[in-house]
């Protein structure tokens, strides 16, 4: 809840009723194929975008947003479709041209009153986007639901509900993006490239690779009793300073010839969550994190491809190991897991779950997600660049996400959920 002048305050969303926006011309009927790598990461992925703008004022917005929604539907028409189960057992989308769905609301306060949005707050940010009532699972749930919230300040707020299976971070980036673009009346800087069939496995399919991500751990440390406690989310901040605090500390026993940010970060964060989830030194701990995989695919994916490029790579070893040994050698696990994506891992990761139809398990296990190289940030629907834009809320409790955060976007702000005692612990580890 937002602190407003020192009192608790409670945000009040009057919702309007949900309309269906279908593309604005006739698009192509039938099943649309969704490769591998879309099925492991079938979850809703909600965002809110605030504008405003003193010129145009918000009497407008809907409209607008929703009459170019109907636009660009007609170029990412399977948007516009419905989930459904292919014969083979997967997700496929039946492009029925349904459409999307748009909720029009007003809130009750300013932009200003809503308080700090840089961190996950499922219970005042999720009343921005709209869920379906009573939907079971995610086949009830279109695969893109909007809503426009206008404020008493003269801002709004584009509410965004996304199944991950459609896109990655990138790919919904230019989605919106291209939304903007037609917002403004402009051509599509990145056209959609629809065939997915480009990822398709191979047949017969070849495992040339294990594949940890997908490794059950056994919780030895009994780190489910302490997720009993009450959550808290708490979003930090690592400035450029920072930043580079942590590269030197991860090269100063001169192990590492180089490294970047996020693998020095990465393993600063590993550490420091490892440690305030009190593991036991034998307790195998995991870490995944997506790589973007539309360069190194041979040939790589063509520019504007619509769905998801990314594969999940891992580093696994014990507590102990990573707690007992200097910076550089998790960052070195880290870089270890990077270089291991190559197309023929990739081509790997797609056959594996073609032949297993495995999904990466999250036990003992800490998922990093970055979106600071997404500029989400420069999304203009008219209105000019978003004031804040973000997630609403971390999709699972093991998931932390890096956002790139400041006017120049050189800081990263670290967002995540740990049990009470462990998010005491942490805040002091992450002291530099």
């Amino acid at each position: 809840m937002a602190e407003s002048n020192g009192k608790a305050f409670e945000l009040n969303v009057k919702q309007g009723e949900p309309t269906l926006v279908p593309p604005v011309e006739e698009t192509q009927k039938g099943l649309y194929f969704l490769s591998n790598l879309d099925q492991n990461i079938a979850v809703i992925v909600r965002t809110i975008y605030c504008f405003k703008s003193e010129e145009m004022g918000n009497e407008r917005a809907a409209n607008i947003i929703k009459e170019a929604l109907a636009k660009v539907l007609v170029h990412y028409y399977p948007l516009a479709g419905r989930l459904t189960i292919s014969s083979e057992g997967k997700l496929i989308v039946d492009c029925t041209g349904d459409g999307a769905i748009f909720v029009e609301a007003e809130a009750n306060c300013t932009l200003e009153d809503i308080g700090d949005t840089t961190k996950p707050d499922p219970v005042t940010l999720g009343k921005l986007v709209y869920d379906i009532p009573g939907a079971k699972n995610i086949l009830e749930i279109p695969p893109l639901v909007a809503q426009v919230t206008t404020f008493k300040c003269g801002g709004f707020v584009l509410g965004l509900g996304i199944n991950h299976c459609m896109f990655d971070g990138l790919g919904a980036m230019e989605f919106i993006n291209a939304w903007g673009e037609t917002a403004r009346g402009l051509p599509l800087k990145v056209p959609p490239f629809l065939d997915r069939s480009i990822l398709k496995s191979r047949n017969p399919p070849k495992i040339d690779f294990f594949h940890h991500e997908f490794a059950e751990i056994e919780d030895i440390s009994n780190t489910s009793k302490l997720y009993e406690e009450k959550m808290l989310y708490r979003s930090f901040c690592f400035d450029p300073e920072k930043l580079q605090q942590i590269k030197m500390k991860a090269m100063q026993d001169g192990v590492l010839e180089k490294c970047t940010t996020f693998e020095a970060l990465s393993a600063f964060v590993w550490r420091a969550r490892t440690q305030s989830l009190r593991m036991e030194p034998d307790q195998k701990t995991k870490l995944l994190f997506a790589v973007d995989g539309r360069s190194r695919f041979d040939p790589p994916l063509p520019k504007g491809y619509f769905g998801n490029g990314i594969v999940l790579t891992n580093s696994l070893c014990s507590a102990g190991e990573l707690l007992e040994n200097p910076l550089s050698f998790t960052v070195e696990l880290v870089q270890k897991a990077v270089k291991m994506v190559t197309d023929g891992y990739m081509r790997s990761a797609i056959d594996y779950f073609e032949v297993t139809r495995e999904r990466p398990s999250l036990a003992a296990t800490l998922l990093i997600t970055t979106w600071s190289r997404l500029s989400f940030h420069t999304t203009d629907f008219g209105w000019g660049e978003p004031l804040l834009s973000g997630p609403v809320a971390l999709p699972e409790k093991e998931v932390i996400l890096f956002l790139s955060h400041g006017k120049e976007r050189k800081s990263i702000n670290v967002l995540l959920g740990l049990p009470a005692s462990a998010m005491k612990m942490f805040e002091e580890l992450v002291q530099i």
